[in-house]
């Protein structure tokens, strides 16, 4: 089993920036074994995939945020960072972080999910 937790989350104004973190942990787990990605919700939508890293490092992102979103990993401290740039209004969501051994690119079929931060963007 493995737990995952999300935070760094908040209110931030339109064209701020906000940093989340994910943390994963569990028996016998090694961070670098697994896919990770940042997914995003809100009420009445489907949740969309917004950054992903597979093992070798590869990043990939969904068309919304490319070019303002950075997916980073620390493997020391098993954690897994969204840097988010130039924040605008229709990036308020709750976000989510996603693990498995199989590499889902952004979609929503991980194994493992955390329970999610709120990103706010308003003024």
């Amino acid at each position: 089993q493995v737990e995952v937790a999300e935070s760094g989350g908040g209110l931030v104004q339109p064209g701020g920036s906000l940093r989340l973190s994910c943390s994963a942990s569990g028996l016998n787990f090694d961070f670098d074994d697994y896919a990770m990605a940042w997914f995003r919700g809100v009420p009445g939508k489907k949740r969309e995939g917004v950054a992903g890293l597979s093992w070798s490092g590869t990043t990939y992102y969904s068309e919304s945020v490319k070019g303002r979103f950075t997916i980073s990993r620390d493997s020391a401290k098993n954690s897994l960072y969204l840097q988010m740039n130039s924040l605008k209004p229709e990036d308020t969501a709750m976000y989510y972080c996603a693990a498995d051994r199989v590499d889902w690119w952004l979609l929503p079929r991980y194994k493992y999910w955390g329970q999610g931060t709120q990103v706010t963007v308003s003024s």
